[in-house]
């Protein structure tokens, strides 16, 4: 009998994805294995009103927290579908309603996702595409003035013995959240403590013991609240901005601990500057706020309703990617489309020594890529040009 496949979808009128189906002895299954990438198109439907605030007759303090749970389990769902498989959405999934918080093995958290511990095929450029996000973000709570763009261009167009900018330093901060290895420890906390430019005397081994204790209480999004704002009285000696920074960064880490994902999302500093996140003073939240918990929530909601749009918009492009990978004369295309799939985006010099290809061979082959609408040029410029999904 053959088993058939999710391959692609379209769009009605409704705004609901309709699946057309294909079989394992299809060309487009065999292009798929060829490259040696799963196929990675989901079942995606918009946010239901019934998950958004003011979607359920609850009290303000309680729609919050509804929107943030039901936001953060679709969120949960979409990275444990194996593959992208979406039959298998939510099979294993961390329970982010409980209030015991006990839902997930956080002890090795990949048995917690669907089969051999994978992720979306997308999920490397989801994660560093917030992280350019979130830096933006912080950097507007710094009062700095780089922008996307310019945040874009220090971290890929930078040479390697560059001194990062002051942006650039807390765009690798969320770059950090990239990389499976990440976890609750003192050389974390330090290399984190180093791109912020902390004090040297912080004890980072102090810090990790404590947020790790505090971490497992109560459930996973108010335990992520209060570390924060925990982790922002035990670092009072640094510049209140690079401190506030720092108690969002906190915040992401132990919410992905808790769920027991792969690796953290960058999703509280995406949406706390947000005008619709201001107090009833019209400022920004800040972890230090009394009522850090419902502030946080709310953003939160916001946060994983607005990367779950970009997961959508990702999965269809990186559909798009796998389909023409092998109508790529280039003899190493599969490195440079692995980069592309890996990371917010890709310089033409970065693919070309990762690929082992000649300058010129890789130029053709990103203008390939975007004849056949793979990738898109982000940058905007003619020269210096940046390619990502």
């Amino acid at each position: 009998m053959v088993e058939p496949q999710i391959l692609n979808s379209t769009v009605h009128h409704s705004g609901v994805f309709s699946i057309q189906m294909y079989t394992r002895k299809s060309a487009a299954f065999r292009n798929a294995l060829k490259f040696n990438r799963p196929i990675s198109q989901f079942l995606m439907c918009p946010d239901t009103q019934w998950a958004k605030v003011g979607g359920v007759q609850h009290d303000a303090a309680s729609a919050h927290f509804f929107a943030a749970g039901a936001s953060l389990a679709r969120l949960d769902q979409l990275l444990r579908c194996p593959g992208g498989d979406i039959s298998r959405a939510g099979i294993g999934s961390a329970d982010v309603s409980r209030a015991d918080g006990r839902a997930a093995d956080a002890s090795s958290p990949g048995k917690n996702f669907g089969e051999g511990g994978l992720e979306p095929v997308f999920a490397g450029a989801l994660r560093q595409r917030l992280a350019l996000r979130a830096a933006t973000a912080c950097a507007a709570i710094a009062r700095l003035r780089e922008d996307e763009g310019a945040l874009r261009d220090a971290e890929h167009l930078a040479g390697f013995d560059a001194a990062p900018t002051p942006g650039g330093r807390l765009h690798r901060l969320w770059r950090l959240f990239t990389t499976p290895s990440v976890r609750l420890d003192a050389r974390v906390v330090r290399v984190a403590a180093d791109c912020l430019d902390l004090p040297p005397a912080i004890d980072c081994e102090a810090v990790a013991a404590l947020v790790d204790e505090r971490s497992t209480a109560e459930n996973p999004l108010n335990a992520a609240a209060r570390v924060s704002a925990l982790a922002l009285g035990v670092i009072g000696d640094a510049a209140q901005f690079d401190a506030e920074i720092f108690a969002l960064w906190f915040a992401d880490l132990v919410l992905a601990r808790r769920l027991a994902w792969q690796a953290p999302l960058p999703l509280l500093a995406t949406t706390i500057t947000h005008p619709s996140m201001r107090t009833a003073t019209g400022r920004r939240p800040r972890p230090s706020d009394a009522d850090w918990d419902l502030s946080a929530a709310r953003a939160m909601a916001r946060a994983a309703q607005e990367s779950y749009a970009l997961a959508t918009e990702l999965s269809r492009r990186s559909n798009i990617l796998l389909s023409v990978a092998p109508k790529l004369r280039a003899k190493k295309a599969a490195r440079v489309v692995d980069l592309l799939l890996a990371d917010d985006c890709v310089s033409p010099t970065r693919a070309a020594t990762s690929a082992g290809l000649s300058d010129r061979a890789t130029r053709r082959l990103f203008d390939r890529l975007m004849a056949l609408g793979a990738v898109r040029e982000l940058s905007g410029r003619a020269n210096f040009r940046l390619y990502g999904l």
